[in-house]
């Protein structure tokens, strides 16, 4: 059973930074591409970073030069760093494991950006 686990969330001020973690076990992580996800309350969930098997990243316009995605495949563990954190940023943060047809999600870690 496939089961991915997203930490490091919290409350932090406008600028500040956050790492958030997505731990997966039950599968060959290493084959799968990954995506990082936020939803804010009232608004659809939306793509912010995204990082291929491969190490192909892609980010978000809003994101760019701001946020870095990772993977470390020896520790099954996907990363979100993210600095000069804006309120805008503020919303629950999910990581996306994929590799057609098969896709699996976390449950979500709180990031709250205060002004």
């Amino acid at each position: 059973q496939v089961q991915l686990v997203e930490s490091g969330g919290g409350v932090v001020q406008a600028g500040g930074s956050l790492r958030l973690s997505c731990a997966a076990s039950g599968t060959i992580f290493s084959i799968y591409a990954l995506d990082w996800y936020r939803q804010a309350p009232g608004k659809a969930r939306e793509l912010v970073a995204g990082i291929s098997a491969g190490n192909s990243t892609v980010y978000r316009d809003s994101v760019k030069g701001r946020f870095t995605i990772s993977r470390d495949n020896a520790k099954n563990t996907a990363y979100l760093q993210m600095n000069s954190l804006k309120p805008e940023d503020t919303a629950v943060y999910y990581c996306n494991l994929y590799r057609s047809p098969k896709e699996y999600w976390g449950q979500g870690t709180q990031v709250t950006v205060s002004s």
